[in-house]
Parts: C-alpha cells; structure tokens; sequence
C-alpha cells in the first residue's frame, strides 16, 4: 500500500474543504506561532483522513451497492477492513497527538469530532438532515483551530465573528453536498439512504442550494467582503448553468472558496 492509495482512500483532496477555514479560525484567534500551525495541520489531516475513513468503512455495503462508488476500496475489495481500521488509527493518533501539543483544552474536546465523525453515515440512513450535520462535522474546523490558539472557549472573544464563519461553513458544506448527493438519488432510493435530494427532487434540492448561497455569503463576509463577494459570483454562475460538467465545476469552486477568503483575510 503506497501514499497515491491511501490519499486516493481518504480522498485527500476533500481536505483542501476544511484546510483554508482551519487557518482563518487560526488567524481569527491572534497571531499563531510556525509551531501552533504545524501542529493544527497535523491535527486537521488526522480529522480528515478519520473521518473519511470511518464513513469508507461504516458505507462499504452501501458503496458496493452504487455503481458510483462500486469502484471504492472497500466495496471492491482492493483494500482490506483491517488495513482500513488501521488506517483510521493513524488518522485517530495524529488528531490526538496534534491536539495534545497544542493545549490541554484542545486535548479535552478531541473526543467531539470524532463522536460527530461516526455519527455522519448513520444518520443518512434515517433523516435527510444528515447534509447539514456534515456540515456540523466541518464547522468544528474554524472552532477547534480558535481554542488551539487561545486555549479557552470564553464566548467574549469568539462571539460573533467565529460563530458567523462555523455557521457560515455549516451552510455552505450542507449546500455543496446536496449538489453532490444529486449524483446518487436512484441509488440512495434503492439502498435506504435518505437524502434531500432523493426525498425532495432535483429541483426543491436547487432552490434549497440557491437560497443558501447569500447566507454562508453574507456569513463569510466578517472574514473578506471581497472574498466572500468573488465566491458567491462564482458558485452562482455554476448554478445558472447545468450538463455533464456541473459537479466538477461545483467541486471547484467550493474547493476555491477558503482558499480566496484565506487571501482576502491576509490582504486586508
């Protein structure tokens, strides 16, 4: 097993989601040091690579059943459940490890992304609002990143910036997996999963996407007004369109939305 399949498992790019809002919570919270930064990239790669590989190994029967996702590791048998869990080992030791470097608080509250991380595949199988818990699971990004830095939870230095950018990627992260899970409303039909989409139809599930583009806008805009500007244009104008592009197009600009606050912030 080399690096290109591990990061094909984990689907590493999906970090590149969470990484830039990671860093905004960071720099919301003062000015980190090289080494509280090191330690918060290997505490936000540990979270992500266990949380992709807890959903990889809870949806293995699921994925085997869509022919979308047949091809995945599990479901097609080229990576075993035991190199999988140990796998999420790796990601669980480097999430705590990470954690504890940075301060005891970060050490103490380690436990609830992982709680929230398990909870995810469950949940779709019973209520459509498991969107928006993902989006949950990503909003702790900026939050965790805060505390790392602060050390404390006192709601007089967070509240309400960093409470607009966690709900702002609550938000934003729940409308890019409606768009996503578009992909699969047969499949999630067939196999029991609840999803907006296959509950409510493609067009319900657009309005819902549309109307929260303003929202995680108008959220982001206490990090970059200019940022947050360029990317409510940009995922808009991939709205407006539709055919066979559509989802690596909103792939993209939801990738390249941290990024452009991150650099606006930086700017300003």
């Amino acid at each position: 097993m080399d690096f290109k399949q591990i990061a094909s498992f984990v689907k590493i790019e999906h970090t590149l989601f969470s990484l830039p809002f990671v860093f905004i919570g960071a720099y919301m919270a003062g000015d980190p040091t090289y080494s509280q930064l090191v330690w918060i990239l290997v505490a936000a790669i540990g979270a992500r690579g266990l949380a992709m590989g807890l959903n990889r190994i809870i949806d293995r029967e699921i994925d085997a059943a869509n022919p979308r996702t047949a091809g995945r590791h599990l479901a097609s048998g080229t990576m075993s459940l035991q190199t999988a869990w140990a796998l999420c080992g790796i990601f669980l030791l480097m999430l705590v490890v990470g954690a504890w470097m940075l301060n005891p608080l970060c050490l103490y509250l380690s436990p609830i992304p992982v709680a929230a991380f398990v909870v995810y595949p469950y949940l779709k199988r019973y209520t459509w609002l498991c969107h928006w818990w993902l989006g949950c699971c990503l909003a702790l990004a900026p939050a965790g990143a805060w505390v790392a830095i602060t050390g404390e939870i006192s709601s007089n230095s967070w509240y309400p910036d960093l409470l607009y950018v966690s709900l702002g990627v609550l938000v934003w992260i729940a409308a890019f997996d409606l768009g996503y899970a578009q992909m699969d409303i047969e499949s999630d039909k067939q196999n029991g999963i609840n999803s907006f989409p296959a509950r409510f139809q493609p067009p319900v599930t657009m309005a819902v996407m549309l109307l929260s583009t303003p929202i995680w806008a108008a959220a982001f805009s206490v990090v970059s007004i200019v940022g947050s500007v360029v990317s409510l244009v940009m995922v808009l104008l991939v709205l407006s369109t539709s055919g066979s592009q559509f989802q690596n197009w909103w792939f993209r600009t939801h990738v390249s939305t941290g990024w452009i606050l991150l650099i606006g912030m930086q700017l300003s």
